[in-house]
């Protein structure tokens, strides 16, 4: 993924029948930590990987950071990573628990960075059913997660979709319950009709999420246009829950819950 800052402008020029390939100039900033790290519910080991960002226009290769001192405390285990390959470090002993807060230590480039994540109660997913509709003689199906809310708490979800077996890495699901607190909710997952044809195999993890992380993800899928998510570029940085300037998240959430279904005609 890349980061970048971007300052947006939308240049026309039209002459005829020529057109110009105009490259933006973006605003640059010097290479920064990005950490992406999880803690579950489910068994660890756990991972954090540490990578520097690179200029919008540059490849896709970002340098991983090796040699950095990579720490998770629950306030009771601290939990030392080790660095098993270039820039990926992995846990020990920790084993994630709803309602525990985590706390991410990252000694890196001279500079320590930290966040703070707290792990909510699990919430099941009841199943995954579909919705079909005709759109430009084509038929855009369209999964649903249906799960029951709990009244009175604040709660916050990311939703992880397989196809086939694959990953589906083009969009970003998340949900809040702002309007929706106790409800049984019937979430659609959104997608274009080139992705999902009768007969795919269809998985949904269901993830339960702080507010953060929460915040994280709605801004990157924002950022990046409703329903044309690309993992590759975001022409924004969202909010991270890491101190210090660093781009990424920590979370701590719930894994414990996915449905499998089949699309039929």
């Amino acid at each position: 993924m890349k980061y970048h800052i971007v300052i947006f402008f939308f240049i026309a020029l039209c002459s005829y029948s020529c057109h110009k390939t105009i490259t933006l100039k973006l605003n640059s900033i010097p290479p920064q930590i990005v950490i992406e790290g999880e803690v579950t519910d489910s068994a660890g080991p756990y991972t954090v990987t540490i990578n520097q960002s690179v200029p919008f226009y540059a490849d896709n290769s970002f340098p991983a950071v090796s040699g950095a001192f990579v720490s998770i405390s629950d306030g009771q285990v601290t939990d030392s990573l080790t660095e098993t390959s270039p820039g990926v470090y992995i846990t020990h002993i920790l084993q994630g628990k709803p309602g525990n807060t985590y706390t991410l230590t990252v000694l890196a480039r001279d500079t320590t960075f930290t966040a703070v994540s707290t792990m909510p109660q699990p919430i099941a997913l009841d199943s995954i059913t579909f919705q079909t509709r005709s759109l430009l003689k084509t038929n855009q199906i369209t999964p649903i997660a249906n799960f029951q809310d709990p009244a009175g708490i604040k709660n916050y979800y990311q939703f992880l979709l397989y196809i086939n077996g694959v990953p589906f890495t083009r969009d970003i699901f998340v949900f809040d319950d702002r309007l929706s607190d106790g409800r049984y909710i019937n979430n659609k997952l959104f997608l274009d009709s080139a992705y999902l044809q009768v007969g795919d195999q269809v998985q949904v993890e269901m993830n339960g999420i702080d507010a953060n992380v929460y915040n994280y993800f709605y801004e990157l899928s924002v950022s990046s246009g409703a329903g044309l998510f690309n993992t590759t570029a975001s022409p924004a940085n969202p909010s991270s829950n890491i101190n210090n300037g660093a781009f990424g998240y920590f979370s701590a959430h719930t894994t414990v819950t996915s449905k499998s279904a089949t699309v039929y005609p």
